[in-house]
């Protein structure tokens, strides 16, 4: 399937389940190796990630899915959250399409570059552009760092300001955790917890869901 049958597909919210999911699991093999697989167990989140994806509205009501908010995708370490958002991507036309970042190695931008990690995630100060579509990814895997002796909580500190740009902007975010909200609230607060509600729809993989890296 063509980047080109994405945007089509995307205009007319047309579109073959089973096509989409034979689609995904050759994209996979080429991505992540031959034994990337599509598991029988997650075609209902896939087919959420679909709707949402290509955006279907009928189906985006039907399954409680805000196409206007990000993309909060929760489960369990091994059970395929990082590959699964990296898949959905070719689903959307190229000028929109997502860019997966790991939370881990912005953690480690912050470590060499400072402050303006935050504002680069934020505002891509960097290059005076305008902000992009991030999905950051593994949120937790990174640890609070600190920058000439400051602590700072930098993810919390980006959510924070990419919840500013939703609300003036409209900027879309996407994350995925295996976190509960719990544990979220403690890693990063109450304010980044409350914020992440109204940003975010939420879809979880069963916590016994399969380990895909075993």
């Amino acid at each position: 399937m063509s980047s080109g049958h994405a945007e089509r597909t995307r205009s007319t919210n047309h579109y073959e389940f089973e096509k989409c999911l034979a689609f995904m699991e050759k994209k996979g093999k080429e991505l992540f190796g031959d034994s990337f697989t599509i598991y029988p167990a997650d075609y209902e989140i896939i087919f959420k990630l679909l709707v949402y994806a290509i955006g279907d509205p009928k189906n985006a009501v039907k399954h409680n899915i805000n196409l206007n908010k990000g993309i909060l995708l929760s489960g369990p370490i091994g059970c395929g959250k990082t590959c699964l958002m990296t898949l959905i991507r070719y689903f959307q036309p190229p000028a929109t399409r997502f860019v997966v970042k790991s939370c881990r190695n912005i953690s480690f931008e912050f470590i060499r570059d400072g402050y303006e990690v935050i504002h680069k995630y934020s505002q891509n100060s960097f290059h005076n552009r305008e902000p992009k579509t991030y999905c950051f990814d593994d949120l937790g895997s990174e640890n609070s760092l600190k920058y000439f002796g400051n602590d700072c909580n930098v993810m919390a500190e980006i959510l924070l300001s990419r919840y500013d740009l939703f609300v003036t902007r409209k900027l879309i975010t996407h994350l995925t955790t295996n976190l509960s909200a719990s544990e979220i609230e403690v890693a990063y607060g109450n304010r980044v917890r409350s914020r992440m509600r109204e940003i975010f729809n939420l879809l979880a993989f069963e916590k016994a869901a399969t380990d895909k890296r075993k």
